[in-house]
């Protein structure tokens, strides 16, 4: 197989129109899913605090029922967060939601939790996702439940007993995107790997499809989220995990293309963890357990790895927090610091920089204007202003407390959720 690095990607672009689907513009009000509305991990244009710490610009905290690393949602008035409702085994999966004042506006329990395993995970790992009408959640549990704004129960259901236990080393990770009136879920794990599809309406399988590649040990696994595009007028899923890239009809699941070429000494433990993110025609691929990250142009039907790859980076990469994507630029945040900007177009380096500090980083970064929003596991919390030159640290402050989920940017407020709380930040 020919790998094609670092090709001039314009003649490509012209052969194909590829962007996000949104469900909400890009505004102040809303942030609908883990990575915003764009699913590139970057704020709408507003006025977000930079100075603040555990106790300065804090509006308020609020202590959570259980354990969890979901990303909390925004539809405007409302913030909705999935969490343990309770300690240990014996706790329940629920959501929540509260009003900007910190305010719990209620509390739904939805069946007994299975609880995570790595120290760091949690039984509600996944994030809700929302049209502005209906919230859709996904637990380890295979519990699959929407809910209204007000927190009643629309339907429920349970993957584990419609497909069997799934079979993952550590926590399930995937969360649950929209696409064309379904909530589509990924479950990829050491078994039969799928691609669910549920009409949101009615919680009724719309498709399911099997996604399977022989793979070593834990190689067959993923964490990743879908990606929802539209690519010349029509609905496509991005899949990546099990060595491979996939591009699905939203409309049927049927693959239409795959990338392989993401494990070419097939080794063990391959397993991809952070999302892929896209930006114009190019999909930006995290993989190799944080080691190698590339660059791959998705047209075209059947196997295309020999004409997809534009460019691939071995040394740069993360293995958990995906990406940010925007103006042409890749921001990647590694497990233990190191921060890269890279040119979309040909993944050259534009500057690397290190965050001062230890502990691992789960979290994902979130993009305001030129201010990069970083979290630690261990408590500290970064505000960082990048250019095309490099980076300077604006803030770094730390909380008593643990971060896994995202930061989240949205009407010039921060929301972070913890393992002990969930933090509003404001000026």
């Amino acid at each position: 197989m020919k790998l094609k690095y670092i090709v001039c990607s314009a003649a490509c672009a012209a052969l194909f129109v590829v962007h996000v689907m949104k469900v909400f513009p890009q505004d102040q009000e809303n942030w609908f899913q883990w990575r915003g509305p764009d699913f590139n991990g970057v704020a709408a244009p507003g006025d977000y605090p930079v100075k603040f710490s555990a106790t300065e610009n804090l509006l308020w905290k609020v202590e959570l029922p259980g354990k969890g690393a979901s990303t909390p949602i925004v539809s405007k008035d409302r913030i909705f967060i999935t969490s343990a409702m309770g300690k240990g085994n014996e706790g329940e999966d629920g959501m929540l939601c509260f009003d900007w004042t910190g305010k719990l506006l209620w509390q739904v329990m939805l069946g007994k939790q299975s609880p995570g395993r790595n120290p760091r995970g949690s039984g509600s790992n996944p994030s809700v996702v929302t049209d502005g009408n209906r919230l859709f959640a996904y637990f380890k549990s295979g519990t699959f439940a929407c809910l209204d704004l007000d927190g009643k129960i629309l339907w429920k259901t349970n993957l584990e007993d419609s497909y069997g236990k799934t079979n993952l080393v550590w926590d399930f990770g995937t969360s649950p995107v929209l696409a064309d009136g379904n909530v589509v879920l990924a479950v990829m794990h050491a078994g039969s790997s799928y691609l669910v599809a549920l009409n949101q309406k009615t919680g009724e399988v719309a498709w399911k499809k099997d996604r399977n590649y022989v793979c070593e040990f834990e190689s067959d696994q993923s964490y990743t989220t879908p990606l929802v595009i539209r690519q010349d007028g029509q609905s496509r899923l991005i899949v990546t995990g099990a060595d491979h890239v996939t591009g699905h009809d939203v409309a049927t699941g049927e693959m239409i293309w795959q990338i392989g070429g993401f494990n070419p000494s097939n080794q063990r433990s391959w397993r991809m963890i952070a999302s892929p993110v896209i930006f114009q025609d190019i999909v930006i691929v995290p993989y190799g357990r944080g080691n190698y990250l590339a660059g791959v142009n998705v047209s075209g039907k059947g196997d295309i790895t020999d004409n997809a790859w534009l460019w691939n980076k071995k040394g740069i990469g993360t293995d958990v927090s995906t990406p940010v994507v925007f103006d042409g630029k890749i921001y990647v945040v590694s497990f233990n610091g190191k921060v890269w900007c890279l040119d979309i177009q040909t993944g050259k380096e534009m500057w690397e920089s290190k965050l001062q500090g230890k502990g691992a980083i789960y979290s994902s970064p979130t993009l305001a204007g030129n201010k990069l929003y970083v979290c630690r596991e261990e408590g500290t919390f970064y505000v960082c202003e990048v250019t095309s030159n490099g980076m300077q640290v604006l803030n770094q402050t730390k909380f008593d407390d643990n971060f896994v989920a995202s930061p989240v940017l949205v009407q010039n407020r921060i929301l972070l959720r913890g393992d002990k709380n969930l933090y509003c930040i404001g000026e």
